[in-house]
């Protein structure tokens, strides 16, 4: 049996905190930024938790078990 393959594009976006909670950064703060406030924006540049209910999900692709 091979190797499991790691989901690049997934192992870009998230990354597993010492606890085993899966870490991402929002969305929605490449272009466009003079439209957007300055508390939306200060908001946006920090990182959030994912759900639980997505979590078995996304360490599976990134083969973090």
């Amino acid at each position: 049996m091979g190797k499991i393959k790691t989901h690049k594009a997934s192992a870009k976006r998230y990354s597993v905190t010492g606890t085993g909670k899966v870490k991402v950064y929002h969305s929605d703060h490449r272009h466009n930024l003079g439209q957007k406030t300055r508390k939306r924006k200060r908001h946006l540049r920090s990182s959030q938790i994912l759900s639980p209910a997505m979590t078995a999900t996304v360490k599976r692709l990134i083969n973090k078990d």
